[in-house]
């Protein structure tokens, strides 16, 4: 049964973003993707810089949805750990990260990058750290689907022409 208030939602579009918003969500997906190893050498230069931890580490459980088919009726899969971590430098610049496990380094570094990323050092950062992660990703997806693709069956029917 569908509500007015759920119609409401699927009637408007989503807001559309700014180049800016736009850029923060890749950079914020691609450090989604991270290990902690990706930003060690970093870590340094990262907190080479005075900076509050407005919300610490912590770890938390969140609700995972799926689709059937990706697009039938949304069900819930089940919950999975996440870290997340909120932290301002001290010219005001806000950093946030939400990641998949139990790692409390790995959310500070990753919200200490995106703080970062909204500063005068943002081309740096994204040509230094973000751009080689996002390529050694989508490098890795490809030879996964590459790997998956190659274990692909293709199942059909054979019509006889008998009557």
């Amino acid at each position: 049964m569908t509500t007015s208030k759920d119609a409401s939602m699927t009637a408007s579009s989503p807001p559309s973003l700014t180049a800016e918003q736009t850029a923060r969500q890749r950079w914020i997906g691609v450090l989604s993707r991270t290990s902690r190893a990706d930003l060690l050498p970093f870590e340094a230069a990262l907190r080479d810089v005075d900076y509050q931890v407005i919300r610490a580490p912590e770890i938390g459980m969140a609700l995972v949805r799926g689709r059937m088919g990706g697009t039938g009726a949304a069900f819930n899969l089940g919950e999975m750990t996440v870290t997340r971590c909120v932290l301002r430098l001290a010219d005001g610049r806000t950093g946030y990260s939400y990641l998949a496990g139990r790692d409390k380094t790995h959310a500070e570094l990753a919200a200490l990058v995106d703080a970062h990323l909204q500063g005068p050092q943002q081309a740096h950062w994204l040509a230094e750290l973000i751009e080689p992660l996002a390529q050694a990703q989508a490098e890795r997806r490809s030879r996964e689907n590459a790997e998956t693709a190659a274990t692909k069956v293709d199942f059909f029917t054979l019509v006889r022409g008998e009557n």
